[in-house]
């Protein structure tokens, strides 16, 4: 079993702590209604879900101080915010393909908010079970660590390859199948998934955006479970850094909605860090490169493909 900090009583009260902050965020939107987020509320905002998720990571450290003492402490701490912060910059590519599918489905800006709500919901019950597997897996079979490694080579260097090319949805096998196993209405109606028309329930647009919403999540969530794993083994740290990187996507979404034209040399650099990661993982009974050092390269690259899309512009295709 791997070794973890987790006790029954530290996932109870986190899972208090999430299930509380999800009901004060379905509260919000329920009182604040249908409306389309301005990018300053959804500034706001991200800046709410970061700043609780760092909290818990200073109360982390502080927690551990008396129970493992301070080093281990301080290096289980390190290993959460590695943890995080690589879980929000591989979220991005998530939130790039959630444009992407709005924009195919042309769902009004009013509704998005509560198809994204939903979305984040599903992705927490579905991160939990996928890092359970993971889990149960590394404790049993050390060698998956190689097979993650490589497959995390793998998905960065796909990455890097795709980075210029747009998703195409009109083909996505996921959507052929519903389409031809569902009833579907043609238009929208209101933030409803379903509808009755003559006794018959139809699935709306607005429900057929959400599956597709689940569905990007578990794939990414192949991508980023693995990646995790090569930071630390505690399961525990690896629950919490992801589910508070899944807490913040639907502010993120709003936050850079607007901007994801700006941000276009983001994929490689979320490309470099997947290769890093895999290459550390496969590297970890050669050589473990120190998690601060691990911090240190994925906040620079993160840094330095954000500041490069800042200052150049996208070549505009000519007609």
């Amino acid at each position: 079993m791997l070794e973890s900090v987790g006790t029954p009583t530290l996932y109870l009260s986190f899972t208090a702590l999430v299930a509380a902050l999800l009901a004060v965020d379905f509260l919000v939107l329920k009182t604040s209604g249908t409306h389309r987020v301005s990018t300053r509320e959804a500034a706001g905002w991200s800046v709410v879900w970061i700043t609780i998720a760092l909290g818990f990571g200073l109360w982390f450290w502080w927690y551990l101080q008396d129970i493992v003492g301070p080093d281990m402490a301080r290096a289980k701490a390190t290993e959460y915010v590695t943890g995080y912060l690589i879980e929000k910059s591989l979220a991005v590519d998530n939130v790039f393909v959630w444009i992407t599918l709005f924009n195919f489905f042309a769902v009004p800006a009013a509704y998005q908010k509560r198809v994204l709500l939903y979305g984040v919901l599903g992705a927490i019950v579905l991160r939990a079970v996928l890092i359970f597997v993971g889990a149960l897996l590394l404790a049993r079979f050390h060698w998956i660590l190689y097979v993650f490694g490589l497959f995390l080579l793998y998905t960065g260097v796909q990455m890097l390859l795709a980075a210029d090319h747009d998703a195409d949805l009109a083909d996505n096998r996921v959507l052929r199948w519903l389409r031809g196993h569902m009833k579907i209405t043609d238009d929208y109606h209101g933030e409803r998934f379903f509808v009755l028309k003559q006794g018959v329930r139809y699935a709306t647009p607005l429900f057929v955006v959400l599956l597709m919403v689940e569905v990007t999540d578990v794939i990414f969530a192949v991508d980023s479970i693995p990646a995790i794993f090569a930071v630390t083994g505690d399961p525990f740290i690896v629950f919490t850094s992801n589910i508070f990187a899944i807490l913040g996507l639907r502010a993120m979404y709003f936050l850079l909605a607007d901007m994801a034209e700006r941000f276009h040399l983001l994929k490689y650099g979320l490309a470099a860090i997947l290769v890093f990661i895999g290459a550390k993982m496969l590297l970890l009974d050669v050589y473990k490169i120190p998690t601060g050092i691990a911090l240190g390269v994925v906040g620079l690259i993160l840094a330095a493909s954000v500041v490069a899309s800042l200052v150049t512009s996208k070549a505009v295709p000519k007609p």
